[in-house]
């Protein structure tokens, strides 16, 4: 049974300005585990439905479905919350790809995190939030005000300079032109293998192939003296800049590893974080090093900051905190080559042996 309310505040709920709940949730005819965080980048309406066979909920959403080419994806999204599981085998909701997806939220969780129910009682209060690009509460409204939510909703579309900056570091210069060329060779010579990316699944972090999410090949370079080389460039050309900007002291590097993104498979990277599993939490800052320009496309775009891309020119590096979303755009002219390392501190170094134990097979364990 469940008790709905349209007015009032009793449970309380995200204050405007806050970062939004990030959560894994049953997003139905999508994803069992959708992993919110990645939608980032556009404005987001949470529409906490309850059920829609209530009339106030019913009247709600048929304001907000009146132009459903509002939410396209790219400038807005949005997310009805649902715990009655017929309102989708009813027809009463229906997912639309892009932009209109449902959440079956069946124990609760979600709506307990965005205070529309209380874990402690069955009383309900659907209302709309709505999110900014960088998934903070920029608005909450009841029901009888949907026409103010869709007002932000339309001002939020239109945020985000093409000239915005996102929190990042350039650096030219780190690598030389004969060092980029070794490596691009070293690349050549040796022919990649299938890269993929870390989830975790039961518990354990493993690797996962999707080329969906990502296409690119890898090698990973065996000659240790030219790795303690090319640290010795990192450390002495990045660290002092990043302690610098940043006021974090960067002791170690994790991956030694020439990457290739090949427009003949449309190489890419959808948006992602890099320090999101049990297996990358000691992640600090990833660094992107070009070793080439002859190339199109294969930029780097992190959408909570707008929609500016960032090429490195070859041996120059971009740096950036692991926990921003970011993506590589597909190549669509030749081959990107880059130096992709992740860099961390002695604290973070504990912490990455300590989670040896959620290591899944093929994932190698950790020694300081």
């Amino acid at each position: 049974m469940i008790q709905s309310a349209t007015r009032g505040d009793a449970i309380p709920k995200p204050i405007v300005g806050s970062a939004a709940p990030w959560f894994k949730a049953n997003v139905l005819d999508i994803n069992p585990q959708y992993t919110f965080h990645t939608v980032a980048g556009r404005a987001i309406v949470l529409f906490f439905m309850g059920t829609a066979t209530d009339e106030a909920v019913r009247a709600a959403h048929a304001k907000l479905m009146a132009d459903p080419d509002r939410f396209d994806d790219v400038r807005c999204s949005f997310f009805g919350v649902t715990l009655d599981v017929a309102d989708h085998r009813s027809g009463r909701i229906t997912t639309r790809i892009p932009g209109i997806r449902y959440i079956l939220d069946s124990d609760r969780a979600v709506s307990n995190a965005y205070g529309a129910c209380a874990a402690d009682s069955d009383h309900y209060e659907p209302y709309i939030i709505v999110l900014d690009r960088q998934l903070r509460v920029a608005g909450r409204y009841h029901l009888p005000d949907t026409d103010k939510a869709l007002a932000l909703i339309d001002h939020l579309a239109q945020e985000g300079k093409p000239d915005d900056w996102a929190p990042v570091l350039s650096v030219p210069r780190v690598f030389d032109r004969a060092t980029c060329q070794r490596l691009i060779d070293l690349y050549d010579t040796e022919g990649g293998q299938d890269s993929g990316f870390m989830r975790d699944v039961d518990g354990k972090t493993v690797s996962v192939i999707d080329h969906a999410h990502k296409r690119r090949s890898d090698i990973t370079i065996k000659d240790q003296d030219f790795c303690r080389a090319l640290s010795a460039r990192v450390h002495h050309c990045l660290r002092p800049v990043i302690k610098r900007a940043f006021n974090f002291n960067a002791t170690r590097m994790e991956r030694y590893i020439v990457a290739c993104y090949d427009a003949s498979v449309a190489g890419h990277f959808r948006a992602h974080r890099d320090n999101t599993t049990m297996g990358t939490a000691h992640r600090r800052f990833a660094v992107t090093i070009n070793l080439n320009d002859d190339f199109d496309g294969g930029e780097l775009r992190f959408p909570e900051f707008g929609a500016r891309t960032y090429r490195p020119a070859p041996g120059g590096a971009i740096v950036f905190g692991c926990g921003l979303l970011h993506e590589a755009t597909p190549v669509t002219r030749g081959r990107r080559y880059a130096f992709l390392p992740f860099l961390y501190d002695d604290e973070a170094a504990a912490q990455r042996e300590a989670n040896n134990q959620y290591l899944g097979e093929g994932v190698g364990a950790y020694r300081q």
